[in-house]
């Protein structure tokens, strides 16, 4: 029986992406004789291209401001009234296991994802919180400087090798604090798209678009170009900037004229049916005086799929604004979970069905909690003493649930865990040697991390 026949050949190619060259293999046995010699030739060198392609990559979703763990991943249906979560609680697919009832989707599919409920730190600072959770670094200066390179920054020290024709290191759609080079240098700042998915109409990025009157063809070599912008430059005495700045203009010269960095940011190639499933709630502004609009930060969930997928190691994706002081119960109700529940479901189910999910970590976390009790303004304030993440793939085994916090969701009551854990799991999906040192502008050394381990419980 012909398979081409029946199934055509883009369902074919599609069942190689969720199989690999392992399945291909498999499929031998299976009745492909009926395919020409040059179509076998062609499918298992797009298989072995697939699984060549399937270096390991990690998404992060910054919930910055810190979600509260009462009305997300941690409810405390029985604590007293000023402590539980506002909302009911929802059975997952997993039993036993509850979260927020206004998570549906999140539920239903709680057995490719798993909660870690016993994160504590001592940083109740926003941006010193941010440096504390990218780093594993207390803040040393100022909140929104980083004294020691974020975990993306390290992941584009050690694996750019991987993929140079794409960024390491991206952030959708800019920086937030914490997430710089510092003494690693501008090659290992994050690629910001700037343009942010979020917003509507055509997403182009400024970074991967010549001007209007330049084209690739008149520029000529790039090489032999930036030889000349350099030449223009050297007279002055700043020898050691400049190579650093060109070896990252380089680098960015490179991508920017090629064609693997235009595919993968191209979010407009993606079927419609795709991006409707995401989400595209426009954006919403919270009834209170503080700092709690909501962008449609979905369509940034779907970009990040596409850059793993095309190859990029570590992509933060900025779904703030979390600080939900005042009439948190609304913000939480009417802006946050409904749409993080249908982009957060959305792209993990994407990445499994495109046979991704294996290859592609997905951390879901801010900078700490929100306080156990209730405020007199309906919100919840500044927490770090115990919080709340959710991650999946690479390997995580979905429904667990590590660690425990207390009966009010106020301290870690079994399993305790601190952010320098959670990278150290990043890390080692990624690779990342973790014992190597860097040296800092004082020229003291520094280890990746100064402590943390793996977090064995989820695997």
């Amino acid at each position: 029986m012909n398979i081409q026949r029946n199934i055509g050949c883009a369902d074919f190619r599609h069942s190689l992406k969720r199989t690999g060259r392992r399945g291909f293999l498999k499929a031998g046995g299976l009745g492909v004789a009926g395919l020409g010699l040059g179509d076998l030739l062609r499918a298992r060198a797009h298989a072995d291209t697939l699984t060549a392609a399937r270096e390991k990559s990690v998404i992060i979703l910054w919930m910055r401001g810190g979600p509260s763990q009462h009305e997300t991943w941690d409810p405390k249906p029985d604590a007293p009234v000023d402590y539980r979560g506002y909302f009911g609680t929802t059975s997952t697919s997993v039993p036993d296991v509850q979260i927020c009832d206004l998570l549906p989707r999140s539920a239903k599919i709680m057995d490719k994802w798993s909660i870690i409920r016993s994160l504590h730190h001592k940083d109740a600072g926003h941006s010193t919180g941010d440096q504390l959770c990218f780093t594993g670094y207390p803040n040393e200066g100022g909140p929104d400087v980083n004294t020691k390179p974020s975990c993306g920054s390290i992941v584009a020290n050690q694996l750019s090798h991987r993929n140079p024709e794409l960024p390491a290191y991206v952030m959708i759609p800019r920086r937030v604090p914490g997430v710089d080079a510092a003494y690693l240098g501008p090659g290992c700042a994050p690629f910001e798209t700037q343009a942010d998915p979020a917003n509507e109409g055509a997403f182009t990025i400024p970074n991967l678009s010549l001007p209007d009157a330049v084209s690739v063809d008149r520029v000529g070599d790039r090489r032999q170009l930036l030889l000349g912008l350099n030449q223009m430059r050297r007279s002055a005495d700043v020898a050691r900037e400049l190579r650093a700045v060109d070896e990252f203009q380089a680098q960015a010269w490179d991508i920017l004229t090629g064609e693997a960095a235009r595919k993968a940011f191209d979010l407009d190639a993606e079927p419609q049916y795709i991006r409707d499933r995401y989400g595209f709630m426009p954006a919403y502004k919270a009834p209170t005086p503080d700092r709690c609009g909501v962008p449609a930060w979905s369509q940034r969930f779907l970009l990040a799929r596409r850059l793993v997928e095309a190859g990029v190691p570590l992509v933060t994706v900025d779904c703030r604004w979390w600080d939900t002081h005042v009439k948190g119960y609304e913000t939480m109700r009417d802006g946050f979970l409904p749409r993080w529940d249908m982009a957060y479901s959305a792209l993990i189910e994407d990445l499994d069905q495109r046979g991704l999910l294996d290859s592609t970590m997905v951390l879901a976390w801010g900078e700490f909690g929100r306080t156990p009790k209730v405020n007199a303004t309906g919100g919840r304030d500044h927490y770090p003493n115990v919080f709340s993440a959710a991650m999946s793939g690479g390997g995580i085994v979905g429904g667990r649930v590590i660690g425990a916090s207390d009966s009010k969701g106020a301290f870690p009551l079994q399993n305790p865990k601190r952010p320098q854990d959670v990278l150290a799991t990043v890390y080692a999906h990624l690779g990342v040697n973790t014992d190597q040192q860097y040296t800092d502008h004082a020229g003291r050394p520094f280890p990746v991390l100064p402590f943390g381990d793996r977090i064995s419980e989820l695997f």
